[in-house]
């Protein structure tokens, strides 16, 4: 019971927007059985007018009504077919969107645990797996009851013994299929979750297929593959000999129905209680019996792969984000404050990333932020973003505690700008904005200009309408200058800066140096860092060691004390000790 209401949840839920196809295609299905159950009868009369020698009208009459009837049945199981896969391609595309908003609102630990190739198979390839489903699952069961029980009924008018007959073979058929619908389900839902597997890993390969080739790793990621390939087929063979098992019994039942209906034709038309053309009209019903029997025998081989696709989408919506929606608001216009009191933070495993973190920045002031790598300040700035929430102590930014703040002030308020830039395969509008239709294009074009990004412009061919690919042909320096014009769009009141200039040239860094500048101008900042010379426009300076503060306070009292960590770095210039 708890399974039938999972699936009609789901499919209420994604269908109520369509009820209106929806009840369009119920009335075509229906026509469609109109038409089944009535068509067989005119080939009987057209059989037993041609036995007893009946005028060539009447034979034309029947047989011209008969290609009417199998044009129309046609044009309608058309109409069936479009409308049945409209509705399927809606209620799955709603359902993708769904899932991948909720994914992209689950916090980072989430997508630590799941690479992106798994839940690509989940939203794409489960969700697939539904179409049909949503398109056809309660319409054509219904429909195809409804058919069964028409041509039982047809079989009763005829002789009560055919239709007792045929009863109880649709009976044992269904009840059968039924008994032998659970065998799949298990089988199923481990070959989906191997599949997500295999596609993580293939995600994973391709997206570091530079690295591998150039560390010799492609013999290794060879043997990885066809050891996950090794371990799927057993799985997929176990699923596919499940359902070949309905298959077979649908098949042996069938050729036991067929042979039913011959021998009792023959006996009643023998005994002379049924015409010859009756004899066609039973064989032929106990035919079209085949027909939805065998669909519903489909539908529950579908319903099989939709329970383990069904399971695995519910599972995924079950998983709640541990990053709860505040409702302080954040400051509308101006610098925020940054304040860390007393915060502890790990990524789950023993060791703290972060331990007794405190210090303050005032609205307008720039940190500039050093330290090795793991020493924790990526860790900052994501706690800033709110991809994760501390342990214990307490953020605020301009006096609200972040974990009270409304997660869209967060990514209004707060820009980062990182050291990879994603440039989308999509208009140049849409990379600047990041596909928010509220920003003009006067503001786009403005901040083009204030970027000295003007010359990569008036080279597109359609300006703002112009598609990049994924990657867009930029320089490293101006993808740079894109993800300074996208912040300041925003105009945010806090921008941190993650080693935004760790992998350019001298030349193109003194250009960053100037949008910095421009960027920064009226807003509070974080400046992460390897190079010490990139802090030298910060006010304060703070120093990170294995997750605690090594040293913090004003740039310049920093640099005039002898024996502070930052004066001793910057006379001896050893940067490479904080790499």
């Amino acid at each position: 019971m708890k399974s039938i209401r999972e699936y009609w949840n789901l499919l209420s839920e994604y269908l109520k927007p369509q009820m209106g196809q929806v009840l369009g295609l119920a009335l075509i299905l229906v026509l469609g059985i109109g038409l089944q159950l009535y068509t067989p009868s005119v080939l009987r009369d057209f059989i037993d007018l041609a036995l007893a020698a009946a005028s060539y009208n009447a034979l034309i009459q029947k047989a011209i009504l008969f290609f009417v009837l199998v044009l129309t049945t046609q044009l309608v199981t058309t109409a069936a077919t479009y409308v049945s896969e409209r509705v399927a391609w809606t209620a799955t595309n709603l359902l993708r969107v769904d899932l991948a908003d909720h994914c992209l609102r689950l916090d980072m630990s989430f997508h630590q645990k799941y690479p992106p190739g798994a839940l690509i198979e989940r939203v794409d390839g489960d969700v697939d797996a539904l179409s049909n489903f949503f398109s056809q699952f309660i319409v054509r069961i219904l429909a195809n009851a409804v058919l069964i029980i028409g041509v039982l009924v047809m079989l009763y008018r005829e002789d009560w013994r055919a239709g007792l007959g045929l009863t109880v073979f649709a009976g044992l058929a269904i009840y059968v299929m039924l008994r032998v619908r659970t065998i799949g389900v298990p089988r199923w839902i481990a070959s989906r979750q191997k599949t997500a597997e295999a596609f993580g890993f293939l995600g994973e390969v391709l997206h570091g297929t530079e690295d591998i080739r150039a560390n010799g790793a492609v013999d290794y990621i060879k043997r990885r593959f066809d050891k996950i390939l090794r371990e799927w087929f057993p799985i997929r063979r176990g699923a596919s000999l499940a359902f070949s098992l309905i298959w077979t019994t649908t098949l042996l039942l069938f050729t036991l129905g067929t042979g039913f209906s011959f021998g009792l034709g023959y006996l009643l038309w023998s005994a002379g209680a049924i015409t010859a053309g009756t004899v066609y009209l039973i064989f032929n019903y106990t035919e079209m019996m085949r027909r939805p029997i065998e669909q519903i025998r489909a539908q529950i081989e579908d319903l099989q792969r939709a329970s383990a696709s069904i399971t695995r989408v519910r599972e995924l919506f079950a998983l709640k984000s541990s990053i709860q929606q505040g409702d302080q608001s954040l400051p509308v216009q101006g610098a925020l404050e940054v304040d860390f009191r007393n915060v502890v933070f790990s990524y789950g495993d023993d060791v703290t990333a972060l331990q007794d973190i405190n210090f303050c920045l005032e609205a307008g002031q720039i940190l500039g932020l050093l330290g090795r790598t793991g020493s924790g300040k990526s860790t900052i700035a994501r706690l800033l973003l709110r991809l994760y929430d501390p342990a214990s102590g307490q953020i605020l930014l301009g006096g609200v505690p972040t974990d009270g703040t409304q997660l869209s002030d967060l990514t209004r308020r707060v820009g980062l700008v990182p050291q990879e830039v994603q440039v989308f395969g999509a208009t140049v509008r849409e990379n600047f904005t990041l596909f928010d239709p509220a920003i003009r294009d006067a503001d786009i074009l403005s901040a083009i200009e204030a970027f000295e990004l003007s010359s990569w412009f008036r080279s597109l061919p359609h300006g703002l309408d112009t598609e990049l690919g994924p990657g867009g042909g930029l320089s490293a320096g101006q993808a740079q200058l894109l993800n300074f014009a996208r912040v300041a769009l925003r105009d945010p009141g806090l921008v941190i800066l993650d080693e935004a200039t760790s992998r350019l040239d001298l030349a193109t860094e003194a250009l960053i140096d100037r949008a910095t500048l421009r960027l920064l101008q009226g807003r509070t900042a974080i400046i992460i860092a390897h190079r010490l010379h990139t802090v030298q426009k910060a006010d304060k300076i703070l120093i990170l060691d294995d997750g605690a503060i090594q040293e913090f306070g004003l740039r310049h009292e920093l640099l005039a004390d002898p024996a502070s960590r930052f004066s001793a770095l910057l006379k001896t210039g050893l940067e490479e000790v904080l790499a």
